[in-house]
């Protein structure tokens, strides 16, 4: 880089007469900044994942008006693929850009020099300037995020031009319209239209359109800086919440073992509402690789929108709108006993599922041992049970940080009594929907032997909607049987899992499963006929309602039809409540 000397004030800027008549301090030194990467430009930068290829910047002193040295870096692009619309602009190629330095080692040269040119004008703390929000929300974030880089403190605050521009000309034209064109058109300000070194025209004249603005009235100007959420934070919320629709998108194709942190995570640099992802659950419990999230504001709504068909991992997420409704649908609860334990902040939360039902505070706490305490002991604990006062198996457990929460997760399958526990990461959403779920039915109602009647209607008719899965380990779960359908479980109805048990109670090694619909049966058994579980296979096969609840109320269905229950079925009255 060979940059041109700092420049003098201008002629008619005089500091000491400025800061005679004017007492108030005024805003740091700002570092005007701009950036492109390999693919998209202008309102869609950082829209397709792109890498970044170019910063340029240079530092302006507010009162003294007077700039620094202005600084062009390249960018090395793992991927330096240009596209036609940035070789064009740019003129740079895949050859100069393979020679440049890569990201870390810019951002640390980038440190350097502002340092030296902020000290070079008198020192202070400075900020950031941006021509709108992409360059840092869209792309510095998002890259550095997937690259595992951390970004120093000054890239978490910034002014956007755009909106101090928008402050003294309110009546110009929106903010959003805004660009550093149509800022220096509606100045008037004179720009260099020779100047085709990409980056520098754009640097220059915001520059320009400062040191302008500057001249006006400035008491509210580089007042506020825009703040880019350096960690998200988990929060409750209740149904009575009214959350705007501008606000909220829905994320779909999550790989399910997803935490909300990793959903945070997929839209770094945007700036999420407290407790504002909710994972959502299917019918049967699990989560179903959607969530709704909640931003601070619609500007943040709409620039997670660009990230359609963005990737968390190998997998590409869907984002679309949602409305505020679906999202306190998901996340809300009413309940004073989850409020009061989702109300602890920055808490990590785990789900611990397949306790006995015998289990209490004591036993948990045991099981996780001293290693990895549960927040406030007992208090941090939340045991899941159905309205009557019956445990579920299921629990909720707070963690004071990441840290003592991987400790636990450690404990995973481990055995507490005759049962193994599974423990996941859980979010305050889900705390919710299970807790809501289990406060209107049973999350997943299954017979506790063959002989009774079933807790919950079966519809009638002989379509085959069903399929029957034969040849089950008799260790297999509903999570097992879940995962061994993969995509079709998610046709599959609510409450539509049932266990075989054989006289004694135990698991025979037949499930039944209600379907959508016989066609999605039929697929299900076509693509899962003799697939293999825990190294058996297993024959999957379409049957209908009927065959199923003869079965599930003690007769028997073999390969040439069904034979009735035994003659000497007890009659109970169904005393079970839906």
């Amino acid at each position: 880089m060979t940059p041109p000397p700092p420049q003098p004030p201008p002629p008619d800027s005089n500091p000491a007469s400025d800061s005679a008549t004017d007492p108030r301090p005024g805003p740091g030194p700002l570092v005007v900044l701009f950036g492109a990467t390999a693919g998209a430009m202008g309102p869609d930068l950082g829209s397709d994942e792109t890498d970044l290829i170019l910063l340029v910047w240079q530092v302006v002193e507010p009162l003294s008006r007077q700039v620094g040295t202005l600084h062009k870096s390249l960018v090395r692009a793992e991927a330096a693929a240009l596209s036609p619309q940035c070789r064009e602009a740019s003129g740079l190629s895949a050859d100069s850009l393979a020679r440049a330095e890569p990201l870390d080692k810019v951002l640390q040269q980038f440190s350097q020099l502002v340092s030296g040119d902020v000290a070079l004008l008198g020192g202070g703390p400075y900020m950031l300037c941006t021509d709108g929000q992409q360059l840092l929300r869209q792309v510095l974030h998002p890259e550095a995020s997937r690259k595992n880089l951390v970004l120093p403190d000054t890239f978490f605050s910034f002014y956007d031009l755009r909106r101090e521009f928008h402050v003294q000309h309110p009546s110009v034209r929106p903010a959003r319209e805004l660009t550093v064109a149509t800022m220096a058109q509606d100045l008037g300000l004179e720009t260099d239209a020779t100047e085709d070194d990409f980056g520098v025209w754009e640097v220059k004249t915001m520059v320009a359109v400062i040191l302008h603005l500057l001249e006006g009235p400035s008491g509210q100007l580089f007042s506020k800086a825009e703040v880019v959420k350096q960690k998200y934070e988990t929060g409750p919320c209740s149904k009575a919440d009214v959350v705007d629709s501008e606000t909220v998108v829905r994320a779909r194709g999550l790989p399910w073992q997803s935490s909300d942190q990793d959903v945070a995570r997929f839209f770094k640099g945007l700036n999420i509402a407290r407790g504002g992802v909710a994972l959502c659950l299917n019918a049967q419990g699990r989560r179903n690789g959607e969530a709704l999230i909640r931003f601070v504001d619609s500007e943040q709504r709409d620039l997670a929108l660009q990230r359609h068909k963005h990737h968390m991992g190998v997998r590409y997420i869907e984002v679309y709108k949602a409305t505020g409704e679906e999202f306190v649908k998901i996340a809300g609860g009413t309940s004073l006993e989850v409020a009061r334990f989702l109300s602890r902040e920055d808490q990590v939360i785990l789900r611990l599922r397949g306790l006995p039902f015998s289990a209490g505070p004591a036993d948990v706490l045991g099981f996780l041992g001293p290693e990895c305490p549960v927040t406030g002991g007992a208090d941090g604990l939340l045991f899941v049970r159905h309205p009557d006062g019956r445990p579920t198996g299921d629990a909720f457990a707070l963690f004071a940080c990441e840290e003592l929460a991987q400790a636990a997760l450690r404990r995973h399958k481990g055995i507490l009594g005759k049962r193994y526990i599974e423990l996941f990461r859980s979010t305050a959403a889900e705390v919710q929907q299970v807790l809501n779920r289990y406060a209107s039915s049973p999350l997943l109602p299954t017979l506790t032997a063959p002989l009774l009647p079933i807790p919950f209607p079966l519809a009638a008719g002989t379509g085959r909607d069903c399929v029957r899965l034969r040849g089950l380990p008799y260790t297999a779960t509903i999570e097992d049987i879940l995962s061994f359908l993969g995509e079709a479980a998610a046709d599959i109805r609510p409450h539509g899992v049932h266990m075989v048990l054989n006289q004694q109670g135990r698991p025979s090694g037949d499930a039944f499963i209600q379907m959508t619909s016989a066609e999605r049966a039929l697929a299900a058994a076509q693509r899962c006929h003799k697939k293999v579980m825990k190294e058996r296979y297993v024959e999957v096969v379409p049957c209908s309602t009927e065959e199923m609840s003869r079965v599930l109320m003690g007769g028997t269905l073999g390969r040439s039809g069904m034979s009735p229950p035994p003659c000497k079925l007890p009659c109970h009255p169904n005393t079970h409540s839906h």
